[in-house]
Parts: structure tokens; sequence; C-alpha cells
């Protein structure tokens, strides 16, 4: 049992190419969970702090954090 939980609650990254990433963090710029930083050519993930210079890095962390923080939620 505790391993099906376990893998519910795994992230597919497989489905994440560059077309799914560059639109997902474009949607997380535009809710200001993404902070571009052009000088530096990088992407901050708000929430967690983290920075990233590959949008399908930020959009694989992003869905995993997104997973994280949701199982966290509905396990208290």
């Amino acid at each position: 049992m505790l391993a099906q939980d376990r893998d519910a609650a795994r992230v597919d990254t497989a489905d994440i190419d560059d077309t799914t990433a560059q639109s997902l963090v474009s949607d997380l710029v535009d809710a200001d969970v993404v902070t571009p930083v052009p000088e530096d050519q990088v992407l901050v993930h708000e929430p967690s702090g983290t920075t990233f210079d590959s949008t399908t890095q930020l959009a694989v962390f992003h869905r995993g954090w997104t997973t994280g923080r949701d199982a966290d939620a509905e396990g208290e």
C-alpha cells in the first residue's frame, strides 16, 4: 500500500519538452511565481528561492515542488 502511495505521488517529467517548459514558465512568470533576471540570464523560483538557467529544469523542479507541497498538505 505504501509503495502505491509513493508511486501515485511521483511526478512524470517525461512529458516536459522545451515547448511545454517554455509555456509553463511563461505562465509562472505571469503569476509572479518566477522572476526572470535578464542581466544574469537566470530565472528565480520565488517560493523556494532556487535559481535556474534552463526553462526545462525550472519546469521539472516546479512540478516536483508543487507535488511535494500538495502531498504535505494532504498529510496534515
